[in-house]
């Protein structure tokens, strides 16, 4: 089902004057039928007065209000006849009915469309005091929203169990298909964006990883949730647009707020990345400490500073990478005697 737009209808004020007029038109009415009756019967006048003045008020339910950036879903006897947009004081046939089976969803940081009702209450010592009742409105709102669903517990390619949550900014921008096409476009949402969250994410590794293929190319990547999060959130926006497009719902943006290993295994992942930074720091140290043993070999050498056969060398190669590889400062020892 498409949206059809009904543009014609923003006469609100025209039609409110003009029941105005009519109620005080029959209320004369009344007044001079009144005026005109004997004790012994009413007058015609008088009956057409009370008659009128039934009527006249029949066409007020159809007066709409409407604030910038919200709609109504107009239904007629159960068919479906438009939708009113932007803001303005509308009319529109007072049998008519706003419908929005979503009115009372409300999702996580998403703003819905309110009534603000103010009731006044008398206390016992004569004081008054007011309070604003916020009431459900079938207005459907058309302004940018976020959906923030609860975080989930989800395994990656390697199987670990990471948490993860996801803010989608969303906004309709079908209102039929919104109410029509699904029972509640709210809870669809929500339901689609979890469905696509476990989709994308079962696809890469928490961290990279070897031989992990997460474009479908059948090439090896490195591609990650921590690492390309850009990547992941636009392929979850992708996802979650293809799957709530009946609804009528435009996915703006998706973003990741929330990731990290589940409770049960963050220690031990902790671990290993401690590990592996002390490899990876070690393999530095290493590297450094024999490129410096290889100069000063060589500088010795070159200057012929000294002579050195291969077991002196060896045992100079091993005191210097001591030294230099060390955790803790080396305690230097003198030789007062002769090298040999």
């Amino acid at each position: 089902m498409n949206e059809k737009l009904l543009t014609n209808k923003k006469n609100g004020m025209l039609v409110l004057v003009l029941c105005i007029l009519a109620i005080l038109g029959s209320l004369a009415i009344v007044i001079w039928g009144a005026t005109l009756s004997t004790e012994e019967s009413a007058h015609p006048i008088l009956i057409a007065g009370i008659i009128l003045m039934c009527i006249v008020w029949l066409p007020l339910p159809g007066l709409k209000v409407l604030k910038p950036q919200e709609a109504l879903v107009l239904t007629l006897f159960g068919k479906y006849i438009g939708t009113i947009k932007g803001d303005g004081f509308y009319w529109v046939n007072p049998f008519c009915t706003a419908f929005n089976p979503a009115a009372k969803t409300k999702l996580n940081q998403s703003g819905d469309v309110m009534h603000a009702t103010t009731v006044f209450s008398v206390n016992e010592n004569g004081s008054s005091s007011s309070v604003n009742v916020n009431v459900e409105s079938n207005k459907i709102s058309l302004k940018i929203m976020t959906l923030n669903n609860s975080r989930q517990k989800i395994n990656d390619c390697l199987g670990n169990p990471i948490e993860i949550g996801i803010a989608v900014i969303w906004r309709v921008v079908d209102t039929a298909k919104a109410v029509f096409n699904v029972d509640n476009y709210k809870e669809f949402l929500s339901l689609q964006c979890d469905s696509a969250l476990r989709n994308v994410v079962r696809i890469y590794p928490y961290d990279v990883a070897p031989g992990i293929d997460t474009t479908g190319d059948g090439i090896a990547d490195e591609g990650s949730l921590r690492g390309s999060s850009e990547v992941v959130a636009e392929r979850i926006r992708n996802e979650i647009q293809t799957r709530v497009n009946e609804a009528g719902i435009e996915i703006i943006e998706a973003r990741i707020t929330y990731l990290a290993y589940a409770p049960e295994i963050a220690a031990v992942m902790l671990q290993r990345q401690q590990a592996s930074a002390i490899i990876d720091a070690r393999r530095m140290i290493v590297d450094g400490a024999v490129g410096m043993v290889e100069m000063a070999l060589e500088r010795l050498a070159e200057n012929e500073t000294v002579h050195l056969d291969d077991e002196r060398k060896a045992a100079m190669v091993s005191n210097l990478l001591v030294v230099l590889c060390g955790n803790k400062d080396a305690q230097p020892v003198v030789n007062s005697g002769s090298l040999y």
